[in-house]
C-alpha cells in the first residue's frame, strides 16, 4: 500500500464532512461565491455566516381584537392590570418615581386628561415597535384638539397620534407624522372609536466625538399602509420650533402623551434590533477596520476547528484553506501547501478505477484549489492544482463539462 494511502482514504469523507461541519451554524458550500472584501467580512452565500434566529410569528389584529405578538417581543402592555405595573408617571429628573394615573379600561390603557405623560419603566433603543390606539368615539374638537396624543420614541422623537378621520390639520402634525419634521405619506385612519394599528421601525441618531455620523431613521406603517419611508430624523422634533440634530442616549423609555383627550392604547410591544454596521454590527457595509476584525475572528474559528481534526487528513487541509479566504497567514498557507502536496502525491499512485470511485471528492478538492488560485490566495501556478488538473484530463472528466 502506498505510504500516502491513509491521507487518500481520509479524503473520501470530505463532501459529507463539509456539509455536516457547516450544518451546525449555517448551510452552503465553501469556495463558492465571491470572497470577502474590504467592506464585507462574509463571502457571497457564505456558509459561515450566522443563520437568522427563529421567531414564531404573531397574529394580526382586527379593529375588535388585538393580535398576538411574535415570540421574541417584549410586551409593554397586554390589556391587563398587571401590565400597568410596567408604566409610571413621567416625573422630572430627580423627582421621586410616581405611579401613573392612567387607567386600564376594557383591555386598553386609557389616558386620564390632565394626569400627565406616561412612560415605560423599561428603557430601550433601536426597535420594531407596535402600538394600537383609538381616538374617542364621541368626536369633540377639530384639528389638533381632536383625539390628540403622541408616541415618543426614547421619550424624544414623536410619532403623532391624532384623529384625522375627516379632520384636516397642519401636515407635519398629522397622524403618523414625525411631529414637526415630516408629514405622513397618506391618511389611512379608521373612524374614531376604532383601533389604529401602528408599526414603527426606529433607529436612533448616532454621534461620535460630538459629530453626527448617522441621523437616525423612522419607518411607520398605519393599518398596513406606509406612512414614513425611512425618514431621517432631524433631532427630536417639537412644537413651533425647527428641530436640530442632537445626540440621543443609548436607551430611553417609551412615552405616551396626555394632550387632554382620553385616547386609548392596547397591544404595545417591541422587538430590539441588532446594531447597525456603523455601531459595531457585522452585516452591511463596514469600515475596513471592522471588516478585517470580523474576518480575523472567522479565520480563527476555522483554524480552531481544523486543529480538532486528524493531523494528516484532507478535512483539516481544506478547513485551513477555508480560513485563508478570510485572513492570509503565512504559516497556515504552508500547512495547506504541504498537505496538498501529500494529497496529490497519494492520488498519483492510485489506479484509474480507484480514482473514478473518488471522482466527486477529487473534484471538490480541485474546485477548492481553483478558488484559491482565482482569488490569488494561492498562486496561479499552485503545483497541487496542476497535478489535479492532469488527473482530471487523464480521467476524461474535463470533457464532461463541454
Amino acid at each position: 500500500m502506498s505510504p500516502h494511502r491513509p491521507l487518500l482514504l481520509s479524503a473520501l469523507g470530505f463532501v459529507a464532512f463539509a456539509s455536516a461541519a457547516s450544518a451546525a451554524v449555517s448551510t452552503g458550500t465553501p469556495f463558492y461565491g465571491d470572497p470577502p472584501d474590504e467592506h464585507h467580512p462574509w463571502a457571497i452565500h457564505d456558509r459561515n455566516r450566522p443563520q437568522p434566529k427563529r421567531v414564531e410569528p404573531g397574529t394580526f389584529s382586527t379593529p375588535q381584537t388585538p393580535g398576538q405578538p411574535p415570540s421574541d417581543a417584549v410586551v409593554l402592555f397586554d390589556g391587563t392590570e398587571a401590565s400597568l405595573g410596567k408604566w409610571e408617571a413621567d416625573t422630572k429628573p430627580g423627582d421621586p418615581v410616581a405611579p401613573t394615573k392612567w387607567v386600564v379600561k376594557d383591555g386598553a390603557l386609557e389616558c386620564v386628561p390632565k394626569s400627565g405623560i406616561v412612560r415605560t419603566k423599561e428603557k430601550f433603543g433601536d426597535c420594531q415597535l407596535h402600538v394600537e390606539w383609538a381616538a374617542p368615539k364621541n368626536v369633540q374638537g377639530d384639528s389638533q384638539g381632536r383625539g390628540n396624543s403622541g408616541i415618543f420614541l426614547m421619550g424624544l422623537a414623536e410619532v403623532q397620534v391624532l384623529d384625522n378621520y375627516n379632520n384636516p390639520t397642519y401636515a407635519d402634525g398629522f397622524a403618523a407624522s414625525v411631529y414637526g419634521i415630516n408629514p405622513p405619506l397618506a391618511n389611512a385612519l379608521r373612524p374614531p372609536g376604532e383601533f389604529q394599528v401602528i408599526d414603527i421601525v426606529f433607529r436612533r441618531p448616532i454621534f461620535r466625538d460630538g459629530r453626527q455620523i448617522d441621523p437616525g431613521y423612522v419607518t411607520v406603517f398605519c393599518n398596513g399602509v406606509l406612512m414614513q419611508d425611512h425618514t431621517p430624523l432631524e433631532g427630536p422634533g417639537g412644537h413651533m420650533r425647527r428641530s436640530v440634530p442632537i445626540a440621543f442616549p443609548e436607551k430611553g423609555p417609551l412615552k405616551l402623551q396626555d394632550h387632554g383627550n382620553p385616547v386609548r392604547f392596547r397591544n404595545i410591544w417591541y422587538r430590539e434590533l441588532p446594531p447597525r454596521a456603523i455601531e459595531g454590527g457585522t452585516d452591511g457595509y463596514l469600515t475596513p477596520e471592522a471588516t478585517m476584525a470580523e474576518r480575523r475572528k472567522i479565520a480563527a474559528t476555522l483554524r480552531s476547528d481544523a486543529a480538532k481534526l486528524p493531523a494528516d487528513s484532507s478535512q483539516r487541509m481544506l478547513r485551513l484553506a477555508e480560513s485563508l479566504v478570510y485572513e492570509k497567514d503565512a504559516d497556515t498557507y504552508r500547512q495547506v501547501e504541504q498537505a496538498a502536496e501529500r494529497y496529490t502525491a497519494a492520488l498519483k499512485s492510485a489506479a484509474p478505477t480507484e480514482l473514478e470511485k473518488r471522482k466527486g471528492e477529487i473534484q471538490s478538492v480541485t474546485r477548492a484549489f481553483r478558488y484559491l488560485a482565482k482569488w490569488k490566495i494561492a498562486p496561479a501556478n499552485f503545483a497541487p492544482l496542476a497535478a489535479l488538473d492532469r488527473i482530471e484530463k487523464a480521467q476524461g472528466w474535463d470533457k464532461e463539462k463541454k
